[in-house]
């Protein structure tokens, strides 16, 4: 039998209350489905610190995903801070310590929602607090309609990773955020824009595979989404055989 590829997942965190009253965790099926039916296994990952440098040489690619929460604006150099904005501190350094041990290792790294805006503050970025006060106009970004329906079109930048991945010029995706990426981190690219001029995605083609997507592919809405696993899962593949 061949060694099956490995995909860590990181984990929300919530406080005592609702599923138990005790602090739990949470990951919503999709995501490990998404993985299941690309080939990979899924791993999720407690927010253990000291086991970073463990999970990062059992995993052979890491997911970030997303979650109804924001990262510190002063990890970015932000000095003020949107009354919207909420934090969880640990989950979030968790996540920047996973995060930047895989991209250490040059192993994939995808980030989804949250976990692309993370991508763009590890690498040197920045992030818009609250797009209503930010982008005239703009779309809404967090749809009022299910997740699992399209809530706008993105763009595709021409020539670039995603590009390859998902084969079509616009993709019409499922939105769950009010913060975006603002000036991109040396070296990182945008390979996606909503029609307000939001980015929607980013990627590092220094790196092995490095991509960020600001929607939420594990719904599969379209085989562009579909794709986006399958090059993670073969980027792995490849990351482990090397």
């Amino acid at each position: 039998m061949s060694k099956p590829i490995v995909i860590g997942l990181t984990l929300d965190s919530e406080a005592p209350g609702g599923y138990s009253k005790f602090p739990w965790y949470a990951i919503r099926e999709n995501y490990c489905t998404a993985i299941t039916r690309a080939g990979g296994v899924p791993l999720p990952l407690p927010h253990e610190p000291d086991l970073i440098e463990t999970y990062a040489g059992m995993i052979d690619g890491l997911i970030v995903t997303g979650g109804a929460f924001d990262l510190d604006p002063a990890l970015y150099g932000d000095t003020t801070r949107h009354d919207t904005v909420v934090t969880k501190d640990r989950r979030t350094r968790f996540e920047f310590d996973i995060m930047r041990a895989m991209l250490a290792a040059d192993k994939p790294v995808l980030g989804i929602c949250g976990g692309q805006q993370l991508l763009n503050v590890v690498l040197g970025g920045s992030l818009i607090q609250h797009i209503p006060d930010s982008i005239p106009n703009a779309l809404a970004h967090e749809q009022p309609n299910p997740r699992d329906q399209p809530g706008h079109e993105v763009e595709i930048v021409a020539g670039t990773l995603l590009s390859q991945l998902v084969g079509v010029a616009s993709l019409a995706v499922n939105s769950a955020h009010h913060q975006a990426v603002r000036d991109t981190g040396p070296g990182v690219i945008v390979n996606a824009r909503a029609r307000d001029g939001v980015i929607e995605g980013i990627e590092a083609p220094g790196y092995r595979f490095c991509l960020g997507v600001q929607w939420h592919p594990e719904f599969e809405l379209s085989a562009g989404d579909t794709a986006i696993f399958a090059a993670l899962m073969a980027a792995a593949e490849a990351e482990a055989q090397s």
